[in-house]
């Protein structure tokens, strides 16, 4: 259990600083930074793989070609979500990439209703506590919040998608970086593609990129590592490390405006996340303990 609190608590806490990091490359295009993303995620996974020796996957994908396409529609949906969120980052958006990510579970209980899941009535209440807080951020902003909802979308249904994959979190990763990967080096390769070519440029911003590779995997393995060990309603709980430390960043140290009325939707929307945080506690400690025989 300790374990798996100070795994997935070390992922949450990372993706929580990963924007002092994109910051240090401010200067190069966002599809840039994605391209250098996938492609030495591609290298530094196909390195893991490797020394474990972890290669039995390929025969399931190779008998069930339907894998992949399953996997081509969470790549697209990732590759999205990380090009929003690098733009935002780099364009002094932190504060509404935040957002996304603080109402992202109340996206997925949206998606699970779609796909027929019925909700207790408790659960209705920080939906409708999130709505009127994204509906007041609009109000008083003039328009939809849309960094923070294409966020929350794109990374809701990339769950859906892979809750239901065939695979783990390192192979599935593997592949979707894979499909990704004709684009990104295309992009970084293929004469007049927009690239601005920062790559070798100067030692430290060479390193920078590349370290793009460790810095996107390592959490993700640590999540998966600390996923499995601990109790679903607490990686919820622990979930909120990362979008706020994003938004601690974005008012403390870059100085975003967050004036009375972003202060008033936040906190609609945080009195949601307390409300759908507590019932999932409460629910979890309700249930009969397991009979180990």
């Amino acid at each position: 259990m300790l374990k798996g609190i100070l795994s997935a608590g070390a992922a949450f806490t990372l993706w929580g600083v990963f924007p002092v990091y994109l910051r240090l490359l401010k200067q190069v295009p966002a599809p840039e930074i994605l391209s250098h993303r996938v492609v030495w995620s591609v290298v530094l996974l196909l390195v893991i793989l490797a020394v474990r020796r972890q290669w039995q996957w390929l025969h399931s994908v190779r008998q069930r070609p339907q894998i992949v396409l399953a996997f081509v529609a969470s790549a697209a949906l990732l590759g999205a979500n990380w090009v929003v969120y690098i733009w935002a980052v780099n364009s002094d958006r932190v504060i509404d990439a935040s957002l996304g990510y603080f109402i992202t579970p109340l996206f997925n209980v949206l998606f699970g209703i779609v796909l027929g899941e019925r909700l207790r009535p408790p659960q209705w209440i920080p939906i409708l506590l999130a709505a009127c807080g994204v509906l007041w951020l609009t109000i008083s902003a003039g328009q939809l919040p849309w960094i923070g909802l294409v966020l929350a979308i794109t990374f809701s249904l990339y769950g859906v998608i892979r809750k239901t994959a065939a695979l783990g979190a390192l192979e599935g990763l593997s592949v979707e970086t894979a499909v990704l990967l004709p684009v990104a080096a295309g992009f970084l390769l293929l004469p007049d593609s927009g690239s601005s070519q920062a790559f070798g440029t100067t030692t430290t911003l060479t390193l920078l990129l590349i370290a793009a590779g460790p810095v996107t995997a390592v959490p993700l393995l640590l999540f998966a590592y600390g996923a499995r060990r601990i109790p679903l309603s607490l990686v919820g709980v622990l979930q909120y490390i990362g979008p706020s430390l994003q938004l601690l960043l974005g008012v403390l140290l870059y100085q975003e405006p967050f004036d009375g009325h972003k202060l008033t939707g936040y906190a609609l929307i945080w009195s949601g996340l307390i409300v759908f945080s507590a019932e999932g506690l409460w629910r979890a400690q309700q249930r009969p303990p397991q009979i180990r025989h």
